[in-house]
């Protein structure tokens, strides 16, 4: 449950007028959540920047403790005595003891005047503490067992292989995270009778990076990808396609995109075009509409695959550089 805490304070509006900037104002200490807290006001601002525009509102933890999360609400008060709905605050901030936290600019004081009474404007201020959770959860280690046992190949049922590589894994783990790989290893294809299965058109370091995924959910490094990390995100992105493996697929996606050069870009726009991915397609075309960037990637190997591939889309790639320039 949240623990609250309530204080009303006030100072005088005209009094404190001529008052320096960053002046303050403290409130008696109050509880809550089972620490003890003080309002800081500054009744013409904590900035010199803001030049005794406006009142400033802080909180500070007063209680020896550890760092406490907690809502900072600060209302002023109508003449009739109600938390005025449009000169309100709401902050969820970490307060470390003796270390004041608030707003800056909370209210103009021009602004004051039709709050106030005798001069005397009134301010509710609340603390709602977040209890901390007193028995941390520790983070999920699934991936780590799954890793182990996709390394150890215990229990596997099946083997792929690539380019003469061969990688064990589990026909269940697989079919639960991809519906083609369920299809293929548990449905009526030939593959599911199959204790081995060669596949064709990807190279090892991308496979080897798929079940990876698919056990552990983490995706390697650039340095874990060999010595071409753009030709193998190109290969896994191909294969993230083939067996609907959706979000894999995105952040292969995204992985190119720092991968985008003069060199690079239009065989990456192949792969972009190929698949369907459009804020990687998005990326390449907004690369290419620099004009020093094209002069330079047209004389690229990724850009003549590009002109076989789709000519319409290198073709259009060219008139927009003409216009442009």
């Amino acid at each position: 449950m949240l623990a609250a805490g309530y204080i009303e304070f006030k100072f005088d509006c005209s009094g404190t007028k001529d008052l320096p900037i960053g002046h303050v104002i403290y409130s008696d200490v109050f509880s809550a959540g089972g620490h003890l807290w003080r309002v800081h006001c500054y009744p013409r601002g904590a900035k010199e920047e803001h030049k005794g525009e406006y009142v400033s509102i802080f909180l500070m933890l007063v209680s020896k403790s550890e760092n406490v999360e907690a809502f900072f609400d600060v209302f002023l008060l109508t003449k009739d005595g109600s938390p005025s709905q449009t000169k309100s605050v709401r902050r969820v901030l970490v307060f470390r003891p003796n270390i004041a936290k608030g707003v800056y600019r909370f209210v103009e004081r021009s602004d004051l005047e039709p709050f106030s009474t005798n001069g005397m404007v009134r301010f509710i201020c609340g603390v709602i503490v977040v209890p901390g959770d007193p028995t941390p959860m520790p983070q999920s280690d699934i991936g780590v067992h799954l890793g182990g046992l996709l390394d150890s190949a215990v229990g596997s049922d099946v083997s792929f292989i690539v380019d003469g590589e061969t990688f064990p894994a589990h026909r269940a783990v697989l079919a639960a995270r991809s519906p083609v790989f369920k299809a293929e290893l548990f449905g009526s294809m030939a593959d599911a009778t199959m204790s081995t299965v060669t596949l064709q058109d990807i190279e090892p370091e991308a496979f080897k990076a798929m079940p990876r995924f698919m056990y552990t959910d983490s995706f390697p490094a650039d340095e874990e990808l060999g010595d071409s990390p753009t030709d193998v995100l190109q290969h896994l992105l191909a294969a993230t396609d083939r067996y609907a493996l959706d979000r894999l697929k995105l952040i292969c996606s995204l992985k190119l995109i720092g991968h985008i050069s003069v060199d690079t870009v239009g065989s990456i726009l192949v792969f972009a075009e190929t698949y369907n991915c459009r804020e990687l397609k998005n990326r390449c075309l907004d690369f290419f509409a620099m004009e020093k960037n094209f002069k330079e990637a047209v004389f690229s190997d990724g850009f003549a695959i590009l002109l076989q591939k789709f000519p319409s889309l290198a073709a259009d790639l060219r008139r927009r550089v003409t216009v442009q320039s």
